[in-house]
């Protein structure tokens, strides 16, 4: 079944950013008060480019979130609140991906909005996901938009998150084997890849399927690219690059990258792969953190960074401020932030723009 849509790259135009309060405890052991100043500065900086929706899980909490986002000069007028219930604040992973369809040449003319439902099942590693899961239909029924739950040919929900996949725009994915495809957790190893690959062509409208091998040390998710290699714009990406080769991200990123340098896209273009350094390894208690300046997140007008007080912080925010001319690249410290073994993309979800069938 082709729908007729495709995924949006993150730099198109969005109408809105979607985020959920964080409120689990035990993902930032002995520090979660330094959480929410982390999201309040997201959302400050977001709202002067596009508005924020925020999950909320009580009206006790929409009350404290309120209370906060004005003590930092946040506009409210640029803020919707929504009752919705969440496991964990990884919006990325469990909300729907909005699919437009519509004329790329003209990102602002109007286009019709759908939203796909993956299901969702913690990582295929966590057990409290039910109401994440929940969470995605919930947003599909407040935005009133189209909206397909996929299975597979045993009616079982498919499972795609978010941080899992990338896109150009055009018709071109990148994935990992580690996963979808191997065992023990590979979302799609009962399906296979051909079964994984039309799942993104009619759903997502993808038209070429790029598989890397592995993710980063650290990543409790088996290996999703958002942590790694991103797009930047059709034809050209950045690829984490490890330099220390007894590090454990050594190997996976060097065969990532001879797997690229050697792969076209969707257009039949030969992929230009700009390094990105990595961090110093962010430990916390002996656990590997997954520090990423990959994690990066695209706003109108804004890409947000993160930033460990690592000396290559200043090299990344270099380096992604000359791939976005036109848009303020703005570093958000992050090192407590991955103790939940996540970051700013992980955070959020963009909602692309399109022809609004509600008032939110």
């Amino acid at each position: 079944m082709e729908l007729g849509y495709r995924l949006p790259a993150e730099w198109e135009p969005h109408r809105a950013t979607w985020i959920a309060w964080p409120g689990k405890r035990s993902d930032w052991p002995g520090c979660f008060s330094q959480i929410a100043p982390v999201f309040v500065e997201i959302v400050r900086l977001l709202h002067h480019q596009e508005r924020v929706r925020i999950l909320v899980k009580n009206a006790a909490e929409r009350e404290r979130v309120r209370r906060q986002l004005v003590s930092a000069d946040v506009d409210l007028e640029s803020i919707d609140l929504l009752l919705v219930e969440t496991d964990r604040s990884w919006t990325r992973d469990y909300l729907p991906l909005f699919v437009t369809k519509g004329a790329k040449k003209a990102p602002r003319r109007p286009t019709s909005l759908g939203s796909v439902n993956f299901g969702f099942d913690g990582w295929a590693r966590y057990r409290d996901y039910k109401r994440d899961d929940a969470a995605g239909r919930a947003v599909s029924a407040a935005l009133e938009c189209l909206a397909w739950t996929p299975t597979g040919p045993d009616a079982r929900g498919l499972v795609v998150e978010g941080g899992a996949i990338d896109v150009d725009g055009e018709g071109t994915l990148l994935a990992t084997e580690s996963c979808f495809l191997k065992e023990p957790r590979g979302r799609f190893q009962r399906l296979g890849r051909e079964y994984a690959e039309q799942c993104f062509r009619d759903y997502l409208g993808i038209t070429c399927t790029i598989w890397l091998g592995d993710g980063v040390a650290g990543d409790d998710t088996s290996g999703h690219v958002d942590d790694f290699v991103r797009f930047v714009e059709p034809g050209t990406l950045v690829l984490s690059c490890e330099e220390n080769r007894r590090d454990p991200n050594y190997r996976p990123l060097a065969a990532a990258r001879d797997r690229l340098l050697g792969t076209k896209d969707a257009a039949g273009r030969a992929l230009r792969v700009i390094d990105l350094p990595m961090p110093a390894p962010v430990v916390r208690q002996d656990q590997r953190l997954p520090a990423s300046y990959a994690n990066f997140y695209i706003a109108n007008g804004l890409v947000l960074v993160p930033t460990f007080n690592d000396p290559a912080d200043r090299i990344a925010l270099g380096i992604l401020a000359e791939l976005f001319p036109d848009r303020e690249v703005v570093g958000v410290y992050c090192r407590d932030l991955v103790l939940g073994l996540g970051a700013i993309h992980c955070s959020t979800m963009q909602e692309p723009w399109s022809r609004p069938r509600t008032s939110l």
